[in-house]
């Protein structure tokens, strides 16, 4: 094996979802969510809410003897964020509300530019499709977020920050065995500035080489 090793355009395709240690006797007083908003009303749409990472490469170095590597990278983490009730989002002050439609698709959308470092155990370093896992943690920026709808044929988009944290760290690993590979992630901090308290993950299945 090489003592760096590089591996382009890597997607990684899962579920989102977050946990959510919301106070909303407190988010509605401060006025961030409006009347009968609780944590029933943004519970997600698990099958609907998903995560897709598009990484531009990751690279693989050599500590020790190929079985422990350094492992980094760089791209995007997309997340989308499905609800099930009628929650509606306003901007300049962002508020969360309960509208009256019955919109067909419901979602906030987050997507960040992330930057992972793992440390990797690569138990079977002659072989391409090997056994091991890595852990480490992430960083990514907020780049774009939006709140979509549709309403029949009736589409709309509402970009803005709604106060989430413009940062976000995480947790992540990987385990691979053989040619199948499971990746997940968790946030290490609240992901808004203000109003609520949920803390994404994400879990999956990523398609790569190594």
């Amino acid at each position: 094996p090489e003592n760096v090793s590089t591996n382009w355009w890597i997607v990684d395709l899962g579920f989102a979802n977050y946990t959510d240690e919301t106070n909303y006797t407190t988010a509605l007083s401060s006025g961030f969510v409006g009347t009968s908003v609780g944590k029933d009303q943004l519970k997600l749409r698990t099958g609907k809410s998903r995560n897709v990472n598009i990484w531009f490469f990751m690279q693989r170095l050599n500590v020790i003897k190929h079985v422990v590597n350094l492992k980094y990278g760089m791209g995007l983490e997309l997340n989308n964020y499905h609800f099930d009730e009628k929650v509606e989002f306003q901007k300049n002050p962002t508020k969360i509300v309960l509208g009256t439609k019955d919109y067909k698709k419901n979602k906030l959308a987050a997507d960040y530019i992330t930057v992972p470092i793992m440390l990797n155990f690569n138990f079977t370093p002659t072989r391409k499709n090997g056994f091991g896992l890595s852990a480490g943690v992430s960083a990514g920026y907020l780049y774009s977020s939006r709140w979509k709808t549709k309403d029949n044929d009736d589409k709309n988009k509402l970009r803005d920050d709604f106060d989430l944290k413009k940062w976000k760290t995480s947790a992540i690993g990987e385990l691979m065995l053989g040619p199948v590979k499971l990746y997940g992630s968790m946030a290490l901090n609240n992901m808004w500035d203000k109003g609520l308290d949920q803390t994404p993950y994400n879990v999956g299945i990523r398609f790569s080489n190594w």
